[in-house]
Order: C-alpha cells, then sequence, then structure tokens
C-alpha cells in the first residue's frame, strides 16, 4: 500500500466516523441520561432495576431482565453476527440498523473488524480506531434497543488474537510441540492481554480435538494426537483467556476430528468411534476444559455420533455437558452446524425444525455466514408453534445472558484500553514470546554423525525449497504479521555468509491433487526451476531444504489422499541430495508427513510446524547451534498412508511387526533430539501398593551428561497389565520440560490419581480396577528409560 493510498483509507474511515457520530449526536445527548454514576439505566425507565444493580447477585439479575424481555429480545440473544465485512454490510451503525432485526439486541457479534473481510484493517488499525468502532457499535445496542443488552465482541484465538498486526504464535501443532504448560499459559496471557485492549470479550480457542488421522486437513490446528497431552495443554489456554475477565470457547465438540477415509469439508457425519474411546480419547480434553478450568463457552461441532448430529443431540449439550461436567457457560453453534440437521443430516423436515431440535438439546447461539434474521424468524415460529417452550426459550436465553453478567457488560460495556493499547498488542514482551515459542516448538528427528549444528563460519549456503522463503499467514491467526521467513533468519544470523535463495518448484504441482495418484511429466518451467536449485546447492558449502505444506494442502476441509510431500518437492529434495552436499530438511508443514526417503538419505532434519512470525530465526538458530531444540512430535509419523488408523495411544497388536506390509512408525509419538545427552536414574515410586481412591507420587532424577545446555521433555507413561477391557499399551499420565546445564542434574516428580488410572469398564462406568500396572519415565514412547510397578488393591 503506497503512502497516498494509506492516508487516503485513513480519511475514509475518519470520515465515515465523523458523519455516524453526527448522525447519531441528537440521539447520543439524550440517551446520555442513562448514564449514571455506578450504574447504566438500560431500559431507559429512569429508575435502578435489579438487573441494572452491580450489587445483585447474577441470578437474581438474569430472572429479573428475562422477565422483561419480549419473545423478539430473547430469541434475538440466541444469535450471531458475523462483523462488518463478513455478513454485516455496515462498517458503522446507521439508521438502517432500527430496521433490521438486530433492533431488538443480539447475542454476539464475531469477528467485528479485526481484519479480515472487505473492510479489511480500516478499522482494524491503528487499534484505537478498532476501540473506538467497537464502542460505537456497542453504544448503538446500550442506547438504541429497549433494554440496552449488551453485545458479546467474539474472535478466533488459534495462532494469537485473530486481529491485524496482534502477535502472531506458533500453529497449535507447533505450540504442543513445546510439551510446555507454562510456556501455554504464557501465549494465552498475551492472547488476552491483547484480546481485551482491544475491546473482545470471548475467544474461540483453543481447538481441542485430538488429531488421530493425519489426513485430516485440521490436525494443524490440534495440539496432537493424544488426549492427556491436548487437554492439559488446553485447560492451560482456558485458564489463562479467562483469568484476564475473557470467555474462553473451546471447539468443537464433539467427536469432530475423524474425516471418514481422510475426507473433510462435506463429509461432517459418523466418524467411527465406539462408544468407549470416545470417551476415553475425543471427550477427555473437553472434560479437563470445562469441569476442571472451567470454560464457559463451547462451539458444538457438524458431524453426528452414531446417527445423532451433535448439534441436536440433548445427551451431548445438556447431559454430558452441563450435567456431568457442570458447564456454566454458552454453547455457540459451529458456522452450519444447525443447518446441517435440515439439509444434510436429515433430521429434521424444516428448517424450523431444526432450530427447535438444537435449541431443545441445548444449543444457545446460531452461528452461520448469514444474516440472522434466516434464524431468528423461524426460531419465533418454533416458540409461537410451540415446538419451544417458553421455559426452555429462558433456559437458554438465561445462560448467555448470565455468561454477560459474569463478564461485567451490565458494567462495562464499553471496553479496551485505548491509552494503552498500542503499548500491549504486538508489545515487545509478547514478540519475545513469540519468538521463544517458535524455538521451544522445534523437533529435531534425524541428526545422524551429529551433522547439526553447522557451523557459523560457512561463507556460502543455500537456502532451496517452496517454503524457504514463504512468509504463511493464517485464516485463524493475526492478519499483516512481518513474518520472518527461514532466509531472513540465516541471513540475519549469518551476515557475513553468502546465503543463495532457489525456490525448486511449487508447493503444489500443475496437476495437484490428481498427482498424489499418477505421475505427470514436468513442465519446461518446472524443469528449468528445479535446475536453478541444483546448481546453486552444487556450489553451496551446505544446503537447508525447506519443504512442507502451504493453506492449499492444509487447513481447515484441505484433507489429503496422502501424506507424501505434496507436488514435485520429493523429487527436487533428491535432486539436491544427489549433488553429494550436506543437506538439512526442514518441514513446515500441518500434519505428520511420510518423508521415507528423507529418513533414510537425509543425515539431518527438523520439523518445524509452522511456527509463526519468527519462525525463520527460530530455524536458522537451531541450525547453526544458537538454540538447542527440545521439542517433541505431538502426533506419530506413519511410514505409509496405508497404515492409518495408526497414532498414540495403541490398542494392543496395532504397532507390532508384520511380514507381509511395512509396520512401526517413522518417528513416534513424543520423539525429539536434542545436541546434548540425558541420562535417567533413581526411580522412586512413593508407595507399592495403594488403594482405588488413593493418590502416587512418581520421581526420577535426570542429568544433562552432554556438553551444551539443553531442553529434555521426561515423559510418564502407565500400562494397566490386566483389565475387564482391552485397553492400550501404554498411555501418556505426566510430562515435564526441563532445562539443564552441562552436568546439572534435576528430580522430576508427577503425581498419578486415580482418573490417570482409571478405564470404563465393562458398564460404562469411569473406574479404577485392582491389579498391577506398569509405569514407565522416558524420554518418547518408545524411548523408555525406567520402569517401576503400582499395585492397586481392593477397597
Amino acid at each position: 500500500m503506497t503512502k497516498q493510498t494509506m492516508y487516503k483509507s485513513r480519511r475514509t474511515v475518519l470520515v465515515a466516523l465523523a458523519l455516524m457520530l453526527a448522525l447519531l449526536s441528537g440521539q447520543h445527548a439524550e440517551a446520555q441520561r442513562i448514564y449514571h454514576k455506578g450504574w447504566i439505566d438500560f431500559n431507559k425507565n429512569r429508575r435502578m432495576d435489579v438487573y441494572e444493580d452491580s450489587r445483585a447477585p447474577i441470578d437474581a439479575r438474569v430472572a429479573d431482565l428475562l422477565q422483561q424481555m419480549t419473545i423478539e429480545e430473547k430469541t434475538c440473544q440466541l444469535a450471531t453476527l458475523y462483523g462488518s465485512g463478513r455478513v454485516l454490510a455496515d462498517a458503522l451503525p446507521t439508521e438502517g440498523w432500527k430496521n433490521e432485526v438486530w433492533k431488538d439486541g443480539i447475542g454476539n457479534i464475531d469477528e467485528q473488524h479485526n481484519g479480515v473481510g472487505r473492510f479489511g484493517a480500516q478499522y482494524a488499525f491503528p487499534y484505537k480506531r478498532h476501540i473506538d468502532a467497537l464502542h460505537a457499535v456497542q453504544r448503538w445496542f446500550v442506547e438504541q434497543t429497549r433494554l440496552g443488552i449488551p453485545v458479546d465482541f467474539t474472535n478466533e484465538g488459534i495462532r494469537g488474537l485473530c486481529h491485524y498486526r496482534a502477535t502472531y504464535f506458533p500453529n497449535q501443532t507447533g505450540q504442543g510441540s513445546t510439551w510446555n504448560r507454562q510456556l501455554i499459559r504464557q501465549i494465552a496471557d498475551a492472547e488476552a492481554k491483547e484480546a481485551v485492549a482491544l475491546g473482545y470479550t470471548n475467544i474461540y480457542s483453543p481447538i481441542l480435538d485430538i488429531a488421530q488421522d493425519p489426513r485430516w486437513g485440521r490436525c494443524v490446528e490440534s495440539y496432537g494426537e493424544d488426549p492427556y497431552l491436548v487437554g492439559e495443554l488446553g485447560k492451560q489456554m482456558v485458564i489463562g483467556l479467562q483469568a484476564h475477565g475473557l470467555v474462553a470457547t473451546p471447539k468443537h465438540f464433539a467427536v469432530y476430528s475423524i474425516p471418514v477415509g481422510g475426507r473433510d469439508g462435506n463429509t461432517r457425519t459418523d466418524p467411527h468411534v465406539g462408544e468407549r474411546e470416545m470417551r476415553t480419547l475425543y471427550l477427555e480434553p473437553f472434560r479437563k476444559a470445562i469441569a476442571e478450568a472451567g470454560a464457559l463457552g463451547v462451539m458444538s461441532s457438524y458431524n453426528d455420533y452414531n446417527g445423532e448430529p451433535i448439534t441436536g443431540s440433548r445427551r451431548f449439550l445438556t447431559d454430558i455437558l452441563r450435567h456431568e461436567w457442570g458447564f456454566k457457560g454458552y454453547v455457540v453453534s459451529d458456522s452450519e452446524a444447525l443447518e446441517f440437521l435440515y439439509t444434510k443430516h436429515h433430521v429434521a423436515a424444516s428448517y424450523e425444525d431444526a432450530c427447535a431440535l438444537a435449541v431443545n438439546a441445548g444449543l444457545n447461539v446460531r452461528t452461520q455466514f448469514t444474516q440472522p434474521s434466516e434464524f431468528i424468524t423461524p426460531l419465533r415460529q418454533a416458540v409461537t408453534s410451540g415446538k419451544i417452550s417458553r421455559e426452555t426459550l429462558d433456559e437458554r436465553v438465561g445462560e448467555v445472558l448470565r455468561v454477560k453478567f459474569w463478564l461485567g457488560l451490565f458494567d462495562q460495556p464499553y471496553r479496551g484500553d485505548a491509552a494503552r493499547v498500542d503499548r500491549i498488542v504486538h508489545s515487545e514482551p509478547h514478540r519475545q514470546l513469540a519468538l521463544d515459542a517458535a524455538r521451544q516448538s522445534m523437533v529435531l528427528l534425524k541428526n545422524d554423525s551429529a551433522t547439526l549444528p553447522l557451523s557459523a563460519q560457512m561463507k556460502r549456503v543455500a537456502v532451496i525449497g517452496p517454503n524457504a522463503d514463504a512468509r504463511p499467514i493464517s485464516r485463524y491467526g493475526p492478519a499483516g504479521a512481518d513474518v520472518v521467513s527461514v532466509v531472513d533468519g540465516v541471513r540475519q544470523l549469518l551476515p557475513q555468509a553468502e546465503v543463495v535463495y532457489a525456490k525448486g518448484c511449487e508447493i503444489r504441482d500443475p496437476h495437484y491433487p490428481e498427482s498424489e495418484v499418477c505421475d505427470f511429466e514436468m513442465t519446461r518451467d518446472e524443469r528449468l526451476m528445479m535446475d536453478s536449485a541444483v546448481s546453486v546447492a552444487r556450489d553451496a558449502e551446505a544446503v537447508i531444504v525447506v519443504l512442507g505444506d502451504d493453506d492449499k494442502t492444509v487447513g481447515e476441509g484441505n484433507s489429503r489422499t496422502t501424506l507424501n510431500l505434496p507436488g514435485r518437492q520429493e523429487q527436487l529434495l533428491r535432486e539436491i541430495v544427489a549433488t553429494g552436499r550436506p543437506v538439512v530438511l526442514v518441514l513446515m508443514a500441518g500434519r505428520a508427513t511420510t518423508v521415507n526417503y528423507a529418513a533414510r538419505h537425509v543425515p539431518a532434519i527438523i520439523n518445524a510446524c509452522f511456527p509463526g512470525e519468527y519462525g525463520g530465526q527460530a530455524v536458522a538458530e537451531v541450525i547453526f547451534g544458537a538454540y538447542n531444540p527440545g521439542g517433541r512430535l505431538t502426533c506419530t509419523t506413519p511410514r505409509t498412508v496405508g497404515q492409518i488408523p495408526y497414532a498414540f495411544p495403541f490398542k494392543p497388536g496395532s504397532d507390532v511387526e508384520n511380514k507381509s506390509s511395512l509396520w512401526g512408525s517413522l518417528f513416534p509419538f513424543g520423539h525429539g533430539l536434542s545436541y546434548t545427552r540425558f541420562e535417567y536414574s533413581d526411580l522412586v515410586i512413593s508407595r507399592s501398593t495403594m488403594l482405588p481412591t488413593d493418590s502416587v507420587t512418581v520421581t526420577a532424577k535426570v542429568k544433562n551428561v552432554g556438553l551444551r545446555e539443553g531442553d529434555e521433555v521426561v515423559q510418564l507413561y502407565v500400562r494397566d497389565e490386566v483389565s475387564t477391557v482391552t485397553t492400550y499399551t501404554q498411555v501418556l499420565r505426566g510430562f515435564e520440560r526441563i532445562s539443564l546445564k552441562p552436568g546439572e542434574s534435576q528430580m522430576v516428580t508427577f503425581r498419578l490419581g486415580p482418573a490417570d488410572l482409571a478405564l470404563w469398564d465393562k458398564d460404562m462406568r469411569f473406574v479404577v480396577e485392582p491389579g498391577d500396572f506398569t509405569l514407565m519415565v522416558g524420554a518418547s514412547s518408545k524411548d523408555i528409560r525406567l520402569t517401576g510397578t503400582l499395585n492397586v488393591t481392593r477397597p
């Protein structure tokens, strides 16, 4: 954008704001009478009602407001209005809003001027302009609707806050690769501070779906494949967000991450998983987020389970969420989840019936990229016709209002910190945290003959590949981030060296995705591009090859047929290896990738995921030894797509030698190497026997016996030796990331409670069964260093 264009855009925004203020000036002057010391007269009746009294209990405030609301006002609280540039056509309030359905209020407004949509960054940046725009919208709802119910401003928050020029962190798989609870909490704190400063009140994060099928496009947005790891990290994200007065809304509940046959997008039906596995694997992260961390939001998914669509399921949305786990917030639908009840699942004969089915089941707020009136009108008809009782309507609306009161919106509806926002959003501490997260996310998969780190004294280094100079931006992350590519990072770290870049090939060839299963002759341009890269490689002292995915091969709706590197990337790698130059492979990918050739022929491989705005710097630091990698894989890397389903934890016999097919993993769950070595000793289990209701502590000594400071991720696994139902060969039940200097040692302590040893038995009761348990401490699921036994006795 030129300076002239930028200034013109700013003038346009300022003129729009001025016109809006002029339009509402008379109304605003009258409306100012509702603001009093310590309270706001939301219903404009010139007295303090119970719902306007901050000293009254929340339940009393909810009840008072509900009894004043009409059906029109209640139904409006059960809908999302997608923000300006998405569904809402106007950048700011207009006179025409008095003729829209939201004249009676609205539940929430999603992604309002966050930098996504046709308005771009006009009202997102500078940050104060965004706060002003949100205040203008909130003021309209407070001052121009009858009861003045404030809006809950929601936004995405998976790789950092989804706002223009917010701090851009690694994708969730990268965050998971850190195996660091404290770091996830710090990321949550930073994201929350930026959201609060900008005026948001509800963040759609974290994603708690486990990535058990690496073909699934949204593996990139999962912490990993294991429910314990995902649940522990997700719990920290929820606690961190809500500690700052925000609502955390985990997604996608439930059993969402099983794309049938690896397909995604239009499938959304019938995940093939049994009840016990569903409870053990797919629900457990959500249980932790809600029952233990107290999440006040949850997003319902658009798949079914055993023929019952989740968004129309009372079992999932009420019995499990509210009755079993004590959920106190409101449920928002994923986009089109409610509509699918009618259009895809065909469990409703009409859209009105779909509205009734969902609301009766426990859905609170419908979200979709269409006008909210498309839902509110048939919802009102469902109430009028008796398909939804008045009592149920009040219950659903009350749950939304309770969250708004918890947020304090009726005491301070105008959020944001205009005075400090520039010092908070994308601040230096937050940028340093993004860099630290990128560093900790790096996983050293292979390092034969101590190929890495490379010498920082090299004079000519080639950086090659379609992701070498890529600056990936996620739809669910901050737009406008100034991403450091790997080429940038190497040049910054080696200012004295000649760093030569060549792309070599595109991520996707012209015939993708058919090229996944059929060979096509290279075009002349493809051949010239690859030959140029090979020539550059021949003249270098070492070659860094950066391959992987882009936003067309991984992400929402982008499931794949194979797990091989897409396009011509492996051919590029083969031709560069053939030059005989030392090669380092960097995988910047969103899923497990079957790099069988690289695992056999490339001496050093780094898994970088999508490491955020400072990813290139972190990659360069690892390659040249300025940082010692300590990340661990959160997903098993199979040898071939034909092994799927193939993910940790494994049932007996699912990960053993087979003479007629490939078996075993390229890289197992929890795997990651270091430039130093760690020694494990002194396993102590605090008691040899315990009752099913007892707890036990497990301690082990870890010592850095190498020559460099480094991080080790100490992992605790448990195996139930004899059980009444078939269970897993081992389950993760503890992990700690520690940093040790050369020669330094540390005692690592884990605590096992009854829930860590329990299983869902034959009668689907969650119980601890008496018997022997093997406890294993090690550096990965396959690298077990210490073992011990614990016996659980009968009461």
